[in-house]
């Protein structure tokens, strides 16, 4: 395979990356955008772009992901796209009658100078935007940033164009999940109504990337965050926006433009971050932590208690999105491991500082982000100090065939496995589901590398 031939010597480079451990901001948009109800993703740009951010995201979820475009000729590179999108917009609420229409830009239409609000306002003038139907718009330019950094953007346009103030609060907490799994969503969600706290989730994927097999088809499934509800968080209590990256700039904005108080904190995964959620919910809302989710914590500290052994000492590398590798890696810390290489192709300084943070008492820890931190310097680090385990999507399956590591699959994309949709990884009982994930690897490993007098039935 071409990876077995990556290099041990490590060279600096400054304006080349192999194997990105991120993909285009688009993608990110389109994720987003499907988590609002009755919402259509529009891509501004060639059909082939919108083609390929369809097609990660159906071969992540293993669901049809509906998404429209305004295809580009050759004529919309010199001219501009606005009459492509004028039309494309008079089309998408006549054929497939969405509520929302999601724009956002590609490296094309952003390179030409694209003025979507002037569009979008032209769209209105001419009536082709019918009552009760919107449109909102992310500019999300691919050589700028990640799938996060265009995740994170289209979360503020939902609040730039839907949230209001009455200026009266009421009862409710919004949750900014940041970019996880639909599983995860309604993991979250499920904390939320054990604890008796009213929430507004957006965007939530959950019913429309998951949605049941019913022999219908449905374009939009039932789910997703409703306008009204939208338009709501902007009179509630608080927001817990889960991840620096893809969910605080929504909460900022949020609490600029409607004064709702915001509480910062890491995607709960693992012990540590999910009492952090758990704790700042209950300070939020006001309520008491039921004896239910006691439970639920307890269970996970006795299965971690009784196979700390296992996990002690082990080598860990791992990639991925930043929200989710900084309660990862703090949750492997916890119970022993050395999570020893982590990159991510996403850039941004807070990264830097909590890992720092995370990693300290972790000897010879190696940590970057950004557009060199890729999945070849990842590779480079593995040859020269090899790990016992690897953790990331499926473009780590290759890292682990040629250095013969066991990989779990976490993150985005997963393209080659299932149930990542549909078994959360946040919460008590998703670190618990981590746990056994982590548990298996390793017992399987040590299974067939031991030698016949050393091979027992039970470990």
């Amino acid at each position: 395979m071409l990876l077995r031939h990556t290099p041990k010597d490590i060279k600096e480079r400054e304006a080349l990356t192999i194997n990105p451990a991120k993909t285009c901001q688009p993608i990110g948009a389109m994720y987003a955008a499907l988590g609002i109800h009755n919402c259509l993703p529009h891509s501004h740009g060639s059909q082939g772009c919108c083609s390929y951010h369809r097609s990660m995201l159906t071969r992540h979820f293993k669901e049809p992901v509906m998404a429209t475009t305004s295809s580009f000729t050759e004529g919309s590179a010199v001219f501009g796209g606005q009459a492509n999108l004028l039309t494309s917009v008079e089309n998408i609420f006549s054929l497939y009658k969405p509520d929302v229409i999601a724009v956002h830009t590609t490296c094309l239409s952003e390179t030409i100078g694209d003025d979507i609000v002037q569009i979008i306002a032209k769209a209105a003038e001419e009536g082709k935007i019918p009552a009760d139907k919107y449109i909102i718009h992310a500019n999300t330019p691919s050589y700028i940033g990640s799938h996060v950094t265009g995740f994170a953007n289209m979360v503020k346009s939902m609040v730039k164009y839907f949230s209001l103030t009455t200026g009266v609060k009421d009862n409710k907490v919004n949750i900014i999940p940041g970019w996880v799994e639909p599983s995860d969503m309604r993991e979250i969600k499920r904390l939320a109504v054990e604890m008796g706290v009213a929430s507004i989730m957006f965007p939530d994927t959950s019913e429309t990337m998951d949605r049941p097999q019913n022999g219908q088809f449905d374009m939009y499934g039932t789910g997703g965050t409703t306008i009204d509800e939208l338009r709501a968080t902007g009179d509630s209590l608080a927001t817990l926006a889960l991840g620096h990256d893809a969910s605080v700039p929504a909460g900022e904005l949020l609490n600029a433009k409607c004064k709702v108080k915001l509480y910062e904190l890491d995607i709960p995964v693992g012990l540590a971050a999910t009492d952090r959620f758990i704790k700042t919910l209950s300070e939020a809302a006001g309520v008491a932590v039921p004896e239910s989710i006691e439970r639920e914590r307890g269970r996970l500290v006795d299965i971690l208690t009784d196979n700390e052994q296992y996990f002690y000492n082990k080598r860990v590398a791992l990639y991925g999105d930043p929200d989710q590798l900084v309660p990862l890696c703090e949750f492997l810390v916890d119970i022993g491991m050395q999570p020893v290489y982590v990159v991510t192709g996403t850039p941004g300084k807070y990264f830097d500082e909590r890992m720092a943070e995370v990693l300290k008492g972790v000897p010879g820890a190696k940590f970057r982000q950004g557009a060199q931190a890729d999945m070849f310097l990842l590779h480079q680090w593995i040859k020269n100090e090899p790990v016992d385990l690897l953790i990331g999507n499926t473009w780590g399956k290759y890292i682990s065939r040629d250095e013969n590591i066991p990989l779990i699959r976490f993150g985005f994309p997963i393209m080659d496995r299932v149930g990542h949709s549909y078994f959360p990884n946040v919460g008590y009982m998703g670190a618990i589901r981590l746990v056994e994930k982590l548990l298996n690897a390793l017992l399987d490993e040590r299974d067939r590398k031991a030698p016949e007098e050393k091979f027992e039935l039970t470990f």
